[in-house]
């Protein structure tokens, strides 16, 4: 009986879905597009371009989708903008996602920008690897506590007595105060390395670090309710994603109108590092595709949580994501 419970449900799901993608494409056709609002995870940048290029080509548009960005910041809580209805999807990261279903909250997750989190340690020029920094000094912020300092301290003996506050300065480091500091990969080591200083590298991505990075989220309600926005807007943001990595041009014009600041060199290094580093297209997505999920993974990450004392044994992670609406065709960077 339960059996015949789930199946009903999944084809009455489907049915929904394909009712939902045929409303899509009428309303494409007399010009009605869904309109869809979503928040990123920082002010925009070129890790945020894939969605830019996907506004900036048409790609949205031609999924029947009005999509309008809002960039984020230190002062701008996604989560908690997609729990209110002010966005319908939100750039976030899966342990504050499994954290979020712990307290109840119905936030999940549908898609992953990035397969490798960018955030790297930057050590200075003779520090070789992390296990040669364990003892040493090293900058983060506050919310390593929550993420990647349980790991440091799990993987490689690091100690809470090595470390001091990362305020966003990287003088500290460029003055020899510090041995190491966190930063990402896109972004921190272009100007240490532009102010003469060849510091060393580690992706901790690269060295067993979990999570995802830059995954797509939105709420339960979403999912029942527009089930055929979710997929389109999934479909779109990865073909906007190969599009910017054949050509940025149209994307990087969004990015640099929401963002000034950012300088054309900044953005052209950060597409370099995300493709020699496969950030995208590392990973499951060289055989699943961009953007992919799995059950694995997701498991991986929810593990290393409960070691490190992140979150409760008891705690239901499967509700943190679904695999459900990732394209049934899989999408390359070609």
């Amino acid at each position: 009986m339960k059996n015949q419970i789930k199946c009903r449900t999944r084809r009455m799901r489907n049915t929904l879905l394909l009712a939902g993608l045929m409303a899509l494409g009428n309303a494409h056709a007399s010009e009605e597009l869904a309109k869809v609002t979503f928040g990123l995870d920082w002010f925009a940048k070129a890790e945020h371009g894939g969605f830019f290029q996907a506004v900036a080509t048409g790609i949205y548009e031609k999924h029947g989708l009005d999509v309008t960005i809002e960039a984020g910041g230190p002062q701008v809580n996604g989560m908690q903008l997609l729990l209110a209805g002010k966005l319908d999807f939100v750039m976030g990261y899966p342990i504050h996602n499994i954290n979020a279903v712990e307290q109840g909250l119905p936030v999940v997750s549908v898609a992953a920008t990035f397969q490798k989190d960018p955030q790297v340690i930057i050590m200075q020029p003779g520090i070789k690897s992390l296990s040669e920094l364990k003892g040493g000094s090293i900058l983060v912020a506050n919310y390593a506590d929550t993420t990647f300092w349980p790991w440091l301290k799990k993987e490689y003996g690091f100690t809470d007595d090595m470390k001091a506050p990362f305020t966003g300065s990287l003088q500290p480091f460029l003055s020899e105060r510090a041995d190491a500091q966190q930063g990402y990969l896109t972004n921190e080591p272009y100007t240490i390395g532009r102010a003469g200083v060849d510091a060393n590298v580690i992706l901790m991505a690269d060295e067993g670090y979990p999570p995802y990075a830059g995954v797509i989220e939105t709420t339960r309600e979403m999912l029942n309710e527009k089930p055929e926005v979710v997929q389109q807007f999934i479909k779109a943001s990865l073909e906007g994603w190969r599009s910017y990595f054949k050509n940025p041009k149209p994307g990087n014009e969004l990015i640099q109108k929401s963002n000034p600041e950012l300088t054309p060199e900044l953005i052209a290094y950060s597409i370099s590092k995300m493709k020699e580093y496969n950030l995208i297209d590392g990973g499951a997505a060289q055989d699943g595709g961009i953007g992919t999920m799995t059950h694995e993974r997701w498991e991986e990450t929810f593990d290393f949580m409960v070691d490190t004392g992140l979150v409760n044994t008891g705690v239901d992670y499967r509700k943190a994501y679904s695999l459900e609406f990732l394209p049934e065709s899989p999408i390359f960077l070609e």
